[in-house]
């Protein structure tokens, strides 16, 4: 990871950021000051993987769509360039290639020593409700050996206001839970069950960090576990 210059974007944008939208961000002791760490969060805004990586007391990377590098206006641009800053990926979701080459690249991030940020849900939320996690959160950890950090957000939503050239100033909060650590599932379960039960584990954390409505079901929108 491009160090300098992840403490160069993060330098411009966080003050920026927490000055005009000032999110209520807890429990950042929970990130571990050292070794490789997976963010598992809700997914409600293209903001998201702006705003994560702003208040993280850690570097921190996500494998995104390439839709984010598209979207237009000043947003689009701040959001694209602290991406690009950061080694964030775009990644075209409808391939099952590139499913697999962003699963071995956010191992490999997570192999370093670094943090990765990743979506259980496969795609953001239209309806505000949390859908079922699907498993690569729960592969990543358990084949990286890392703790998994559950994220609640709330309001990342409500900032992107159509025909507006600024963000909303509403009520973003970013809850960061306490640590899932792949020992804490029964290594003598088959692999497979133990993917399920951590991916419980998980998704029961987030839900718990959000406050959102449960929906029994897959996001019918996700194409990948990005």
């Amino acid at each position: 990871m491009a160090s300098t210059f992840y403490r160069i974007a993060q330098g411009i944008s966080a003050p920026i950021t927490k000055l005009y939208l000032r999110p209520r961000v807890t429990g950042l002791e929970n990130v571990p000051a050292e070794g490789g760490f997976l963010i598992a969060s809700n997914h409600l805004s293209l903001l998201d993987s702006y705003m994560i990586p702003v208040v993280s007391p850690r570097e921190m990377r996500f494998i995104a769509k390439d839709t984010y590098w598209r979207r237009k206006g000043p947003i689009g641009w701040i959001q694209k360039s602290f991406f690009e800053a950061i080694g964030t990926v775009p990644v075209d979701r409808d391939t099952l290639a590139s499913k697999q080459g962003a699963l071995k690249a956010a191992l490999g991030i997570l192999q370093d020593g670094d943090g990765f940020g990743i979506y259980p849900e496969g795609t953001r939320s239209r309806d505000g409700r949390l859908y079922k996690g699907r498993q690569g959160a729960a592969w990543l950890a358990l084949e990286a050996d890392v703790p998994v950090v559950p994220v609640g957000l709330k309001g990342t939503d409500t900032v992107q206001e159509t025909g507006r050239l600024l963000p909303a100033r509403r009520t973003i909060t970013i809850r960061f839970g306490t640590p899932i650590h792949p020992s804490d599932i029964d290594p003598s379960l088959p692999t497979g069950v133990r993917r399920r039960q951590l991916t419980d584990r998980i998704m029961d954390a987030i839900a718990e960090l959000s406050g959102q409505e449960r929906a029994d079901e897959l996001n019918r929108h996700a194409t990948s576990d990005l």
